[in-house]
C-alpha cells in the first residue's frame, strides 16, 4: 500500500516537473523571439513611445470685476455614473429592488432628471430614477450599461454622498473595485449667471483638439491672454514602466480684472428692463462710463423674448444706427472749434431749409435754443457757415478728430461710424449735384444718412463731459499673472483732445438746456436730487430698405452730475412711435443717476441726515402710523406725507398710487388681486383703474418710480 503511494506522489511531480519545464522552454523561446528575432520591431515601439510629446493644456485665466469678484472662473467638476456591469454588480444572487428604490427616491429629491419632476404624474412615471433604475437593471447583465449617469457636473462632496445612498453604500473598495465612479473634467463658470452676458463672452471647446477658446465677448479679444501657454510632456522609461516627464510646463493664462462694477451693472441691467418693459420695446442697449478713466462700469443688451421677458441679445452697444439728433451736439462743437459760432448766445435763422422745419418755431435762435429744442434747420445752417462750398471737408474734419478709428474697448464685435464722404462723384465716376450734396450734408449734420454704433456717440459726449479729453472707452483694468503681480493698465486716449476746454464748456452749457430749459426735449430727466445733462434723438428704422414709421429708436446721451461731470451714460431703445427719447431711455440715465446718488457713489453724502438739512422727507402712502417715530430716527424736525391711508371699499380695485410696494402689494392681495411690479420706488401708476369691479384671478400691474 506504501509503495503504491510513493508511485502515485512520484507519478504526480513528474507530471508537474515536466509542466515546468515545458512552460520554461516556452518562456525561453517567446523570450529569444522578443530580443532576438522581433528586437527591432519591439525596439521601434518603444522609440515612438519615448519619442511621443503630449500637451499640456494650460489653466485659463479668470474674468474679474473692478473689485476682483470672479465674473468667470475654472471650475473642476465630476460626472458621477455606475457601472451595471460592474462584477460586484453582475455578482449578486438577486437585485435588492427595496434598496434600488430607495436609492431612486433619493436621487429624484437630490438629482432629479427633469426640473419640476413630481408637477405632472406623466412627468414622473416617465422620468424618475425608479423607471430608468429598474428599465436598465431588469436587462440582461451583459446589456446593462457600463457607464449610466447619475448626476452631471457635481461636487466630491455630491460623489461622497451618493456613495451613502441606499444600494451604493453597499460597494465597498475603491476606484475600479467600486462600481460608482466618478470622471473628473474642467467647466467654465459664471457666477453672476447672464450678467454683461455679451461683453464677459463665452467659451468652447475644439473637440478634435481639446483647447478650449473664446467665441464671444472679452472671452474671445482677450483670448490670447486668457489662455495660458501649453506646457510639453515626453515620455520617460522607469523602473516600473514607462511614465509622462514635464519637459516644459504649462503657463496659466492671465487674470483679466476688468472695469465692471457689479452694483452698477445690475442697477443698469434692472432699469433698462423696466423702461423697456413699461414702452413695450423691443430691445435697449445702455452703456455707463467713468468721464476721467473712460472705464466702463456697466453695459447692457435685452431684447424681447418669445415668452415676453427680457434677456441678454445681440450687443447692440457696438453696432451702428441712424443717431438722430444726439449727433447735434458732435456738429456744434465742430462748429465752436472751427469759429463758426464762437458764444452760446449768438443767433441762427432756424426758418425752413434744406427740406427740414423747426416744430418749435422758425424764428432766429441762440445756440442753447438750437440745442434745447433740437431744431433741425438751425444746426444745418450753422454747419453750412463752413462746409457749404466743400461738403467732402464735413467728413475729414470729423476724421482728424479720430471718429472713425478703432476704439478697441475690448468689445467683440465692435463696428465704426458709416459717414459718407460728400465727394462731387460716386463710386462709378458719375457726377452728384452739388444740390443732393448740400441736402446730405444738412441731414448729416442733425443726425440722419450716418451710423454710428452708441459706443462712439458715447465716447465723444464723455469727451464734452471731460473737458475736451478724448479718452479711449474700455473694458479691461489690469492684468494678474500666475504668482498674483497685478499691473494696471494706463489711461489711454483717442486724441489727447477731441476739441479745446472752452468748447467743451459751451457745447456742456447748450446741453444743460436741453433738460433744464423752459422748452427743453428732456424735461422729464429733470431731477432736483443730482442734474443731469443730455441731448435726446429719435430716428425711425429702416426695414427692408424703407423707413418703418410704426418703430422709432430713442436714444438720450448725457453725462451727470453736470457741475462735475463724474459719469457718462447712453441708452437706446427700439419701441413702438408715440412715445418719446424723453419717457424712455432718457429716464434710465435719470434713473441710474439718482440711484447712484442715493447710495453715495458721485461723492456725495449717502445719510438722510446729511440730506435733511432745509428739507422734509415725504412719506410715501403706508398704513403704519409709526411716523414721528420715524422722523425722529433720521433727525427731521417734520414729514411731508405724499399720501395718507384710507378705508378702501370692498369688493372694488382699491387706488394705491403713492403707496410703498410692500403696502400696496399687502391692500390688493388681501382682496385676491394678483399684483406684478414694473419699477422700483413708490406706485405712481396701476393697469385697472380704482374703483373698478374684482374679477377671480385678476392681475394688475402696478408702475413704480423713485
Amino acid at each position: 500500500m506504501k509503495q503504491n503511494n510513493k508511485k502515485h506522489i512520484l507519478f504526480r511531480y513528474g507530471l508537474i516537473s515536466l509542466f515546468f519545464i515545458f512552460f520554461g522552454i516556452l518562456v525561453m523561446i517567446m523570450l529569444f523571439k522578443t530580443t532576438v528575432i522581433e528586437a527591432g520591431a519591439w525596439n521601434d515601439r518603444a522609440r515612438r513611445e519615448l519619442s511621443r510629446i503630449d500637451t499640456i493644456m494650460p489653466e485659463r485665466g479668470n474674468i474679474l470685476a473692478d473689485n476682483g469678484n470672479i465674473l468667470a472662473c475654472n471650475l473642476k467638476v465630476y460626472d458621477i455614473k455606475i457601472d451595471l456591469r460592474h462584477n460586484k454588480v453582475k455578482d449578486l444572487r438577486a437585485i435588492p429592488w427595496a434598496k434600488v428604490d430607495s436609492l431612486a427616491d433619493s436621487l429624484d429629491v437630490y438629482y432629479p432628471r427633469v426640473r419640476n419632476l413630481h408637477v405632472h404624474p406623466d412627468t414622473l412615471a416617465k422620468y424618475s430614477w425608479k423607471t430608468r433604475l429598474h428599465r436598465e437593471l431588469e436587462k440582461d447583465p451583459d446589456k446593462r450599461p457600463r457607464a449610466l449617469r447619475i448626476a452631471r457636473n457635481k461636487t466630491l462632496e455630491d460623489f461622497e454622498k451618493i456613495k451613502k445612498f441606499p444600494f451604493m453604500k453597499d460597494f465597498k473598495g475603491k476606484g475600479f473595485r467600486n462600481p460608482v465612479y466618478k470622471e473628473e473634467k474642467n467647466i467654465r463658470m459664471y457666477p453672476y449667471g447672464r450678467m454683461a452676458y455679451r461683453s464677459i463672452g463665452r467659451v468652447n471647446e475644439n473637440a478634435a483638439t481639446r483647447q478650449i477658446h473664446g467665441y464671444s465677448g472679452l472671452e474671445k479679444d482677450l483670448d490670447s491672454l486668457l489662455y495660458g501657454r501649453p506646457g510639453l510632456a515626453k515620455k520617460v522609461a522607469l523602473t516600473n514602466g514607462i511614465t509622462n516627464w514635464v519637459a516644459t510646463p504649462a503657463v496659466r493664462g492671465y487674470d483679466i480684472r476688468t472695469t465692471i462694477d457689479i452694483d452698477l451693472q445690475d442697477m443698469l441691467e434692472e432699469e433698462l428692463n423696466n423702461i423697456c418693459a413699461g414702452a413695450n420695446a423691443e430691445w435697449g442697449t445702455a452703456i455707463l462710463m467713468e468721464v476721467k478713466t473712460g472705464e466702463i462700469k456697466a453695459i447692457s443688451n435685452i431684447e424681447l423674448l418669445e415668452d415676453g421677458t427680457y434677456g441678454e441679445a445681440l450687443n447692440r452697444a457696438v453696432l451702428p444706427f441712424e443717431p438722430g439728433s444726439v449727433m447735434k451736439p458732435i456738429s456744434l462743437m465742430i462748429a465752436f472749434e472751427d469759429g463758426l459760432v464762437k458764444h452760446v448766445t449768438d443767433q441762427v435763422s432756424c426758418a425752413p431749409f434744406q427740406r427740414t422745419s423747426d416744430p418749435h418755431g422758425s424764428g432766429m435762435k441762440t445756440m442753447k435754443q438750437v440745442i434745447e429744442q433740437s431744431s433741425n434747420p438751425g444746426i444745418a445752417r450753422v454747419i453750412f457757415r463752413g462746409y457749404e462750398k466743400d461738403p467732402a471737408r464735413f467728413h475729414d474734419r470729423l476724421a482728424e478728430l479720430g471718429f472713425f478709428e478703432p476704439i478697441r474697448s475690448g468689445i467683440a464685435g465692435e463696428c465704426t461710424p458709416r459717414i459718407r464722404k460728400l465727394l462731387p462723384k460716386d463710386s462709378k465716376g458719375n457726377n452728384i449735384t452739388i444740390k443732393a450734396r448740400h441736402l446730405d450734408l444738412a441731414r448729416q449734420a442733425y443726425g440722419y444718412n450716418t451710423e454710428l454704433p452708441p459706443l462712439f456717440t458715447l465716447a465723444v459726449y464723455n469727451a464734452i463731459a471731460n473737458g475736451g479729453r478724448y479718452v479711449r472707452p474700455h473694458l479691461m483694468k489690469g492684468l494678474v499673472d500666475e504668482d498674483g503681480n497685478d499691473s494696471i493698465i494706463p489711461i489711454q486716449y483717442i486724441r489727447d483732445r477731441i476739441c479745446s476746454e472752452e468748447t467743451a464748456r459751451k457745447v456742456r452749457e447748450c446741453i444743460a438746456e436741453v433738460v433744464w430749459g423752459e422748452h427743453g426735449t428732456a424735461r422729464a430727466v429733470r431731477d432736483d436730487r443730482v442734474k443731469v445733462a443730455g441731448k435726446t434723438g429719435t430716428a425711425y428704422p429702416v426695414e427692408n430698405g424703407v423707413y418703418n414709421k410704426a418703430k422709432r429708436r430713442y436714444a438720450f446721451a448725457g453725462f451727470f452730475p453736470y457741475e462735475n461731470p463724474q459719469y457718462s451714460c447712453i441708452a437706446l431703445v427700439l419701441g413702438p412711435s408715440g412715445t418719446s427719447a424723453n419717457r424712455t431711455s432718457g429716464q434710465v440715465v435719470k434713473n441710474m443717476a439718482v440711484k447712484m446718488y442715493s447710495r453715495g457713489r458721485l461723492n456725495n453724502s449717502s445719510t438722510y441726515t446729511a440730506e435733511a438739512k432745509g428739507h422734509k422727507p415725504i412719506v410715501v402712502g403706508s398704513e403704519k402710523c409709526d411716523n414721528d417715530m420715524l422722523a425722529s430716527s433720521i433727525g427731521a424736525k417734520g414729514m411731508k406725507h405724499y399720501k395718507t391711508a384710507k378705508v378702501h371699499p370692498e369688493g372694488a380695485v382699491p387706488d394705491v398710487k403713492g403707496f410703498d410696494a410692500p403696502t400696496a402689494v399687502k391692500i390688493l392681495e388681501e382682496r385676491g388681486i394678483n399684483v406684478r411690479l414694473s419699477g422700483a420706488g413708490y406706485v405712481v401708476a396701476q393697469s385697472i383703474p380704482a374703483g373698478t369691479g374684482i374679477r377671480p384671478n385678476q392681475t394688475i400691474t402696478l408702475h413704480l418710480r423713485i
